[in-house]
């Protein structure tokens, strides 16, 4: 039987009187990787602001293992299990390797030890003394995702985790997010690339003004991409 890990039903959000999420409606099961596609400001990353609670005015029901995220306090969430890698990434860039990924406190057992890291980003071997801002995009990409997993995370959201990056960089951390999905991660992935998300999503979500328009497998997406194409403009 599927385990839902997360029910998000009727999901509002605000920026001041800037109304972006309208009822966003979803659910991810346990050990899925699940996509937000979507247009620029249809609300995909500040439904993961929303749910981590950086995005503090919200209203609805966002559930992750039946505790109650929008009455948890953001620095309590991470306890639950969630891990956010924004799109900027967010090293600490006057930091060694080494110090960014020791800085994040554990908060659950479980997490990757920096050998498991290595293994996941072979890039990163070797390099723990090496400052933030001389790694390349991709490296502190995969710092930013490394960073996370050490602290026991086992849900994680990625928000556009291969923008800007070299072909065979995107590659890298499709395996990796493979090796995730296989150890039962759950992940959501905010994605323009629609070949990276299609080669590690099991179903999509579309959304549309600040909500879910539409939701299809990832067999059904491939068998007709016209299906998204709509949706994206592409």
């Amino acid at each position: 039987m599927t385990e839902r890990r997360l029910s998000v039903e009727d999901l509002h959000s605000w920026y001041g009187e800037s109304h972006i999420l309208h009822g966003a409606d979803f659910h991810v099961n346990r050990g899925e990787v699940v996509t937000l596609l979507g247009r620029n400001g249809a609300g995909k990353t500040t439904t993961m602001r929303a749910l981590m609670g950086v995005a503090r005015q919200r209203k609805g029901t966002a559930k992750l293992d039946g505790h109650d995220l929008l009455a948890t306090p953001p620095h309590r969430v991470a306890g639950l299990g969630l891990g956010y890698v924004p799109e900027e990434r967010g090293i600490f860039s006057s930091l060694s390797v080494a110090e960014n990924l020791l800085l994040p406190p554990i908060t659950r057992p479980g997490g990757m030890s920096i050998a498991d890291i290595h293994d996941l980003f072979p890039n990163l071997k070797g390099r723990d003394r090496t400052i933030g801002t001389r790694l390349s995009g991709g490296e502190q990409q995969m710092l930013a995702i490394a960073r996370i997993l050490r602290t026991g995370a086992d849900f994680i959201l990625l928000d556009e985790p291969t923008e800007g990056l070299a072909p065979v960089i995107v590659d890298d951390i499709s395996r990796a997010l493979g090796t995730l999905k296989s150890m039962g991660l759950t992940i959501i992935l905010v994605e323009q690339n629609i070949r990276f998300a299609t080669a590690n999503a099991d179903r999509h979500y579309v959304m549309e003004q600040g909500r879910i328009v539409d939701e299809f497998t990832n067999d059904a997406l491939m068998a007709d991409m016209s299906r998204i194409d709509a949706y994206l403009g592409v």
